[in-house]
């Protein structure tokens, strides 16, 4: 057993004693009863457990959490599907799933969602050409799997988020 602390969408847990085995998916769903990010394959290959870990030099990535033990996160600050909307109101990204329907069953979508959640991060910091607009979204959500081939809508998305911005995003 080992005590961990976590700061999960702003809010500090712990120290919670955890199993050193417990994967941080178990814990997050288990532990903390947080069922927004879901255990798709098991193997992080399908990253619909994908949630975003904030960096202290202001950067973020995501990670896995079904096959990362949830000690690996003692110390560490991330995000989830649950801490995306505030005070009831859906984020511009959150809306533009939902117009375009970019999920089905919506199994995928939190690790989606957090993928996509990073890429506008990163590109409000370091904007990109409009050229390399669609590789570049391509590339981000790449790995993310959808069983019910919703990639395109999840691409949309992203992409009218940002073109809806452009100064924001693009140089």
């Amino acid at each position: 057993m080992t005590a961990i602390t976590v700061t999960i969408n702003g809010s500090a847990h712990g120290p919670i004693e955890v199993r050193d085995e417990l994967s941080m998916n178990d814990f997050l769903r288990e532990v903390l009863g947080m069922t927004g990010t879901k255990f798709g394959c098991g193997a992080a290959q399908c990253l619909a457990c994908a949630v975003i870990v904030d960096n202290a030099d202001g950067s973020s990535h995501t990670n896995p959490t079904c096959i990362v033990p949830a000690v690996n996160f003692d110390g560490k600050s991330i995000r989830t599907i649950e801490g995306h909307a505030k005070e009831g109101q859906l984020t511009t990204l959150q809306k533009a799933f939902i117009e375009h329907f970019a999920f089905q069953c919506g199994y995928c979508t939190a690790g989606f969602l957090n993928e996509g959640q990073v890429l506008l991060e990163r590109l409000q910091s370091a904007p990109i050409p409009r050229a390399a607009l669609e590789d570049t979204i391509l590339a981000a959500l790449d790995g993310h799997l959808c069983r019910c081939t919703g990639y395109v809508k999840y691409h949309e998305a992203v992409r009218d988020v940002i073109l809806a911005e452009p100064d924001r995003y693009l140089t």
